[in-house]
């Protein structure tokens, strides 16, 4: 793993058109040249095949977007993102790193309950309908106690 830098964005861009995390190309491009936030990548032979996107707030982090790319999903790689996050999150002296999830999306919501995040609430119809589907998908927000 290691942090991306500004240099890196096509790399990234390329990824996030695979794993649509939902992170948008010019909230990435801002994250890389934010000094309150951070992206690491996942690296398999010199490919990036993941990442995240945690962001510092006030009092608490943010995690906006993790993906990996589908024919790496099961390898432990977002869990392994994910425990980077919670630590530099934790580094920040953040109270709290905060997300919001697909209510659709469970395999997300395991990895997140499994590190301890618990459901603090729900938008309803916040975000489009997934691929190929119609109408609009809750978004659970989620949080994890760091002090």
């Amino acid at each position: 793993m290691s942090w991306l830098v500004p240099s890196q964005a096509a790399l990234l861009h390329r990824l996030e058109d695979e794993v649509n995390s939902g992170a948008s190309r010019q909230q990435l491009e801002d994250a890389l040249a934010d000094d309150q936030a951070w992206v690491m990548g996942y690296w398999q032979d010199a490919v990036l095949v993941g990442y995240a996107l945690v962001a510092k707030l006030p009092f608490d982090a943010e995690l906006q977007a993790i993906g990996v790319k589908p024919e790496c999903q099961g390898q432990g790689i977002g869990q392994r993102l994910l425990h980077e996050v919670i630590a530099v999150a934790t580094q920040w002296q953040s109270e709290r790193l905060l997300l919001e999830v697909r209510a659709g999306n469970q395999r997300a919501i395991a990895l997140y309950q499994q590190a301890g995040f618990h459901e603090e609430g729900r938008r309803k119809g916040y975000y489009p309908a997934a691929k190929g589907a119609t109408g609009r998908e809750d978004a659970l927000l989620m949080s994890l106690l760091l002090t």
